[in-house]
């Protein structure tokens, strides 16, 4: 019976298998049509998405490249390659790098947007576009450079070197707390590094732009901007020959070092331009003071020059005030008698307020003071009735312009051995220094209206 039937399924088993097998391979084939038309879509989704991989690294790299160029083009000039020569018949001389190796110094950064009518209008002063000028640039970008060369077609531009100071060096290296002076080893300073300059080079302008961090609270004390101000002056000392003097021009937000360019060389200010005709000796005997407080100015043993006062002979007094106070009187008559006393013949000039009498008044003219009257100056951060209340009026002394140099001491000071020498000194010298500040109980200055108006 199993025969049988096995004898008689055979055919619809038969068929059953091939219904079975076309299903299978039905199945199969729509299978494989679906994987293909998958392919088709999976191949190409690999294809875009490599495709926009290509595209952000292209990017991504366009923009690191673009960064880096703009960051060449803007940083101070660092590699030794000639600039493109604009259209012009200015002549181009890269004499160095900024520093030795083509990474900027941050230190000498300027961020401050040059405004060229500004300083067109500075170099308008030397008629500079009508004459052939050697022009010294230092600290200015490639880009400022090209516009210097448009500003001035006829000029001869030099791009000076000026290696960076040692990254460890800091203001309070240079302006110490204090220092030994009874010391066995003499006290030093650091070193700054000079300017290169090709031998026997002579500038009629040395521009150089100065970093200015004013969001800074001590903006001023910038080893990286004193470096390029003294290196701007020692420049403009190995310019003056004979009756030439140099210009300096400053192009910055923050004002010059006024102790170094003074108010009285400024030909003209204008918005971020400063312009100055300093005196070569003058300055040079400014640059060869100590870069700071590092160092004595003056050794403690120093002759004392003769004083011969007449026509053409610089006037020089001492000088010291007395306001508010009486008490100070004696002390001003015998610091008189102390300076007569060490051999002095320098005038003797006090200033004072209404506070003191006539009969005060007349003590001290019989001393040898020459008594001058003048309106006291309030201190704006003193407390009232406080020792310190009116010592704004020392400012008074810059207003003595009928003297080239004066030195001013305390009324309570007596001298012990003639000091004239320090007439000899430039302004601003003082005695106890502490960090950046010092003692203006014994100082050297120069009168000048426009230092008592700055």
């Amino acid at each position: 019976m199993r025969v049988l039937v096995s004898s008689s399924a055979g055919p619809v088993e038969a068929r059953h298998r091939n219904t079975a097998s076309d299903e299978a391979s039905k199945r199969k084939h729509h299978r494989n049509r679906d994987l293909k038309d998958v392919n088709k879509f999976i191949v190409p989704f690999h294809e875009r998405s490599s495709s926009c991989k290509l595209r952000v690294l292209n990017s991504t790299l366009l923009i690191i490249i673009c960064g880096a160029f703009l960051m060449y083009i803007f940083s101070p000039v660092s590699n030794n390659e000639h600039s493109p020569m604009s259209p012009s018949r200015s002549r181009f001389l890269d004499i160095g790098w900024l520093w030795e190796k083509p990474v900027f110094d941050s230190r000498y950064l300027s961020d401050l947007n040059v405004n060229w009518t500004q300083i067109s209008t500075s170099v308008a002063k030397l008629n500079a576009r009508k004459r052939n000028i050697k022009v010294g640039l230092l600290n200015f970008n490639i880009t400022e450079i090209n516009f210097w060369q448009q500003l001035l077609n006829r000029a001869e531009l030099l791009v000076l070197h000026l290696e960076a100071v040692k990254a460890n060096l800091t203001w309070e290296d240079l302006y110490p707390e204090w220092i030994d002076e009874e010391d066995s080893e003499v006290p030093t300073c650091p070193d700054l590094p000079d300017p290169t300059v090709p031998r026997n080079a002579r500038f009629d302008l040395i521009a150089v732009k100065l970093p200015c961090k004013k969001t800074s609270k001590n903006w001023s004390r910038d080893v990286a901007r004193l470096h390029l101000q003294l290196t701007a002056a020692k420049l403009a000392v190995q310019s003056g020959v004979g009756q030439f003097q140099a210009h300096v021009l400053f192009v910055t937000n923050c004002f010059p070092m006024p102790n170094l360019f003074s108010c009285k060389d400024l030909v003209m200010h204008e918005g971020h331009s400063w312009l100055y005709n300093p005196v070569p000796g003058v300055l040079q005997d400014k640059i060869s003071l100590p870069v700071g407080s590092c160092k004595l100015a003056v050794p403690l043993e120093t002759n004392v020059r003769p004083y011969l006062p007449g026509n053409g002979r610089r006037r020089e007094a001492y000088a010291t005030i007395l306001h508010s106070a009486h008490i100070y009187v004696c002390g001003a008559i015998a610091a008189a008698q102390s300076i007569r006393l060490v051999g002095s013949t320098r005038e003797l000039v006090i200033l004072v307020d209404e506070t003191i009498t006539s009969h005060h008044r007349n003590g001290l003219a019989a001393a040898g003071w020459e008594v001058r009257t003048i309106q006291r100056i309030r201190n704006p951060k003193a407390e009232r009735d406080a020792y310190n209340e009116w010592n704004y009026s020392k400012f008074r002394l810059w207003q003595l312009t009928d003297y080239d140099k004066i030195i001013f001491i305390d009324a309570d000071l007596l001298i012990l051995r003639n000091i004239d020498f320090l007439f000899s000194m430039p302004e601003i010298s003082a005695t106890g220094n502490n960090a950046t500040l010092f003692n203006s109980g014994v100082m050297v200055l120069e009168p000048s209206n426009c230092t008592f108006r700055c």
